[in-house]
């Protein structure tokens, strides 16, 4: 399970500032669709959050995480709003605004 972490961390460290991605969507970048829990996981577990942007994950329906692990509930909202991150209410962002669209060659080459 760490090298699937590994790669969980190196996908999340490409999430640009002012942008999100879903625990899903990382999960099918990694060709394993089924495992969006295990990326939840993988982000609570972070071991560096300095490089490591977990806040930059969210839901499916774009709602940032009500437990988040760095810092509480909201410090995950504080975070996104500074990088800009456009939010429809207190909880969910605007995922048609901010969800983050990666070159699909960019992410192939990264994990040849």
């Amino acid at each position: 399970m760490n090298g699937f972490f590994e790669r969980v961390y190196n996908v999340v460290k490409d999430i640009p500032k002012g942008k999100v991605a879903t625990y899903g969507q990382i999960a099918k970048m990694l060709n394993a669709p089924r495992y969006s829990q295990i990326v939840g996981y993988a982000l609570h577990g972070n071991p560096d959050p300095k490089t490591i942007p977990c806040h930059r994950v969210v839901n499916r329906q774009g709602k940032i995480s009500t437990s988040f692990a760095f810092g509480g509930k909201f410090s995950q909202k504080q975070l996104l709003e500074k990088e800009g991150v456009v939010f429809v209410d207190e909880e969910t962002v605007d995922l048609k605004q901010c969800q983050w669209q990666p070159e699909i060659l960019d992410v192939e080459l990264k994990f040849e």
